[in-house]
């Protein structure tokens, strides 16, 4: 399973995905700058995420609490999602999800 990840400086990295891990622990252990301060509880935003339009569609519904923590982010889209809400699956094979500002690690 992949997942590919476009960076702060636009550079795009494939990585191997597993099975029901959130996507923000793929993003994270494969070494990638991501704050992901909360460690997956959904509580700070610091792993949020732009998931490509193509993929938005095949994606579980942000729930309320991922919706209120969006809020707090900086430069919240249309596509934006917490990469700790996602979880990889075979139907999420090749997701593309680009790291949005205030995720990267000070």
């Amino acid at each position: 399973m992949k997942i590919r990840v476009t960076d702060q400086t636009g550079k795009e990295h494939e990585l191997e995905g597993i099975e029901g891990w959130r996507v923000m622990e793929i993003i994270r252990d494969w070494g990638l700058p991501i704050k992901a301060e909360c460690g997956g509880a959904c509580s700070c935003a610091t792993c949020h995420v732009y998931v490509d339009e193509d993929w938005m569609d095949r994606l579980v519904p942000a729930t309320d609490e991922e919706l209120e923590m969006l809020d707090t982010a900086p430069a919240v889209e249309d596509n934006s999602r917490l990469s700790c809400q996602i979880l990889m699956s075979e139907a999420l094979d090749g997701l593309h999800v680009t790291l949005a500002p205030g995720s990267e690690p000070d």
